[in-house]
């Protein structure tokens, strides 16, 4: 059976060349960055190229780029930071479709005092930047918006978002996560004081993320010891991955033109031909800027984990939103405060594509969904009552 990998949201394949980058670093160039013989020396000339084209892509510059774990190290760090520089201030700005990274590290610090604020998003799951402008005040520490959600796509606006931040003094950051590589981003001219990313959303390995800490923005760090990453985050770095991370940078940088072009028109298709093939469908942020490779797409009637479950026996690899949600029975956080009707929200199905994404990918899709919710359909005491009606 031929896998069809239409999950690159919760994570993407290692691109070749990023594995044959980051090869030697394990049995042959072994060395320790940081210590001062040739033989680490040339390991640590390698890391600061990986900087640089981490930088690249970001429009920054590569001393403001600090390697990290992951992209929940990175979000953790940013918030946390924000707290000690502003020790008096208590109030955290967030919104209610947030990753669980920065959401669930909100809520936990409300049980150390601290007032968290969730903006709410209309239908489409787009801010009200007036809401954002009114929830601001003298005692706002830090506020943390995604750039791009990663279950429906919607893309926030977050350049306008920071600018009001900056105007009351406190600090922005954003997760970027599924942003970083699929659209054009220029930390140069922009208000982003910080910003995260994930290697393995954009075909670097897993245990590998960025923090942008923009420079002259005030930076206390989460993990202290050694002088690693400009004192900002210590520990022996993760060299073989931060070397893979560097090179998937530069490729993004190189292929950010086809996500925008031959992958959103994939996504469109798919989109089209099954709202066309299947009845009762909705977009989910249809009506708002998203990423060109993310659809989310609810069936009413239906319950996603049986269409998954489905599409799986045909090879097909899809997701309900989240990976770090997605053993919920519950429906999904962004949807329900998007006011997703419940009948939808259930039946809700995310489509993410990638560069390494076929026509025949979307074909299969195309060709085995629609049964699939005719059959789930004919179980269900609803769908039997909608196809009564019908």
């Amino acid at each position: 059976m031929r896998e069809i990998y239409l999950d690159n949201n919760a994570t993407t394949k290692v691109d070749e060349r990023v594995f044959e980058e980051m090869r030697p670093y394990f049995c042959e160039l072994y060395g320790n960055p940081s210590s001062m013989h040739f033989f680490g020396g040339q390991v640590q000339k390698k890391v600061d190229e990986a900087r640089a084209r981490v930088a690249s892509l970001l429009g920054a510059l590569p001393d403001e780029i600090v390697f990290t774990a992951c992209g929940t190290e990175s979000d953790n760090a940013a918030i946390r930071s924000a707290l000690e520089v502003f020790p008096e201030k208590r109030h955290i700005i967030t919104s209610r479709v947030e990753h669980p990274a920065v959401l669930t590290q909100c809520r936990n610090l409300t049980k150390r005092g601290y007032r968290v604020t969730e903006l709410n998003v209309d239908g489409n799951g787009q801010l009200d930047l007036n809401e954002l402008e009114r929830a601001l005040d003298e005692d706002t520490a830090i506020v943390s918006l995604m750039y791009a959600n990663n279950e429906t796509g919607v893309i926030f606006p977050i350049e306008e978002a920071a600018r009001i931040v900056k105007k009351k003094g406190a600090i922005f950051h954003t997760d970027a996560v599924q942003a970083v590589g699929k659209i054009p981003l220029n930390m140069a001219e922009s208000a982003i004081d910080m910003l995260s990313l994930s290697g393995h959303k954009l075909h670097a390995p897993k245990g590998v993320g960025v923090l942008y800490v923009r420079r002259g923005t005030p930076f206390r760090p989460m993990l202290v010891g050694g002088h690693q990453e400009r004192g900002r985050r210590a520990g022996t770095e993760n060299t073989a991955s931060i070397i893979a991370m560097g090179k998937a940078c530069e490729l993004a940088e190189q292929y950010m033109a086809d996500e925008a072009g031959r992958v959103r028109e994939l996504r469109d298709r798919l989109e089209r031909e099954l709202t066309a093939l299947i009845p009762n469908t909705r977009i989910n942020g249809g009506g708002t800027d998203r990423l060109p490779n993310t659809l989310s797409i609810a069936m009413e009637f239906v319950e996603g984990e049986g269409i998954l479950l489905l599409l799986s026996d045909k090879g097909i690899c899809a997701s309900s939103g989240s990976a770090c949600t997605s053993g919920s029975l519950e429906p999904s956080h962004v949807l329900r405060a998007m006011g997703v009707p419940f009948t939808c929200a259930h039946g809700s199905i995310r489509f993410s594509l990638s560069r390494f994404t076929t026509d025949d990918d979307i074909d299969a899709v195309i060709k085995e969904l629609p049964p699939i919710i005719s059959r789930l359909r004919e179980m269900s005491p609803f769908g039997r009552e909608y196809l009564v009606q019908k």
